[in-house]
């Protein structure tokens, strides 16, 4: 036993705990620089989430999912910025020069930017849609040619998910054009298909009437803001006069309003008599050179079964 206590403490006189001090004291200071940079980028982020909560008390409407946005872009900048001084100051601690790594780095962003154009342009495209508050999550648009609902939008992409459920990730670098369906308010359009026999007039009057129930509805009185426009006649079809009308609604809300609508006036129309049409066809023989046209004969032609006895 003494003998081993012996070796133990031979080999720890035989340390050299000068030249391990500033390995340790190093390693430390690695240890706090990212423990530092993970509380730092923690509490700038909760920051932002009680400023966001604060503000948004104060906010209506729109101007809530736009601070949302900003909220969500900002945080996802914080955890940027913070991890790359950490990495810079780690790297300074190791005792690796920054600048040869700054200058080369230089260097490759140039010809990383000519290689990653579209990656670069994902990003200043996303702070110019951003910054001109062109989309806000909550919203319905079509952008790139895909239309669904906004549920994240960051600098590099937008997260869209359509009627179908199918989630859409469309880089901002292909986002040219922005149609955004539930800004500030929308129009509820239909277009109203009725036989040429029926008096317009009626027919105007039966709408209106169908629409100021659907407005005293308590269900959709905040839904629609002004009463129901009648353009009037749209077109003459093949087979009926087509009226188009519309409501102005509140901000997504012209779907529900133009679903219930129509089907308020299916109801009406039924009881009034009003024919909503089907499609028909008017056959003619053609005309002559002298511009005479001939008589298409038409006739129905029944024929009896065998009989029995016959067969």
């Amino acid at each position: 036993m003494n003998r081993v206590d012996f070796s133990w403490t031979a080999a720890l006189s035989d340390l050299d705990f000068g030249r391990w001090n500033e390995p340790l004291r190093s390693g430390l200071r690695i240890v706090l620089i990212l423990l530092a940079a993970w509380l730092a980028a923690r509490l700038l982020q909760r920051l932002v989430r009680l400023m966001n909560a604060r503000f948004s008390q104060r906010l209506e409407g729109d101007a809530v999912r736009r601070a949302h946005t900003i909220n969500r872009v900002a945080r996802y900048l914080i955890g940027i910025v913070v991890g790359a001084l950490a990495a810079m100051t780690v790297l300074a601690e190791v005792g690796i020069s920054l600048a040869p790594i700054l200058g080369a780095a230089g260097v490759v962003g140039i010809a990383v930017g000519f290689g990653a154009q579209s990656l670069v342009k994902d990003y200043f495209t996303g702070f110019f849609i951003l910054f001109e508050d062109q989309l806000r999550t909550g919203d319905v648009v079509e952008i790139a040619g895909i239309g669904g609902l906004v549920e994240d939008m960051t600098l590099r992409h937008v997260r869209l998910r359509d009627y179908d459920g199918n989630v859409h990730f469309v880089p901002n670098s292909l986002i040219t054009t922005v149609t955004n369906r539930g800004r500030n308010f929308a129009f509820s359009v239909a277009d109203l298909r009725i036989a040429y026999r029926e008096d317009l007039d009626e027919v105007c009057a039966v709408v209106r009437e169908v629409a100021a129930g659907l407005r005293a509805d308590e269900r959709f009185a905040a839904r629609i803001l002004e009463d129901l426009e009648i353009a009037g006649v749209e077109r003459w079809d093949e087979s009926a006069v087509t009226l188009r009308v519309r409501f102005k609604v509140a901000p997504l809300a012209q779907w529900e309003v133009r679903r219930e609508f129509l089907r308020r006036l299916k109801r009406a129309f039924d009881e009034r008599g009003i024919e909503i049409p089907y499609p028909h066809l008017t056959v003619y023989a053609g005309a002559g050179k002298d511009g005479g046209a001939p008589a298409l004969p038409l006739g129905i032609r029944r024929q009896r079964a065998p009989d029995a006895a016959n067969a």
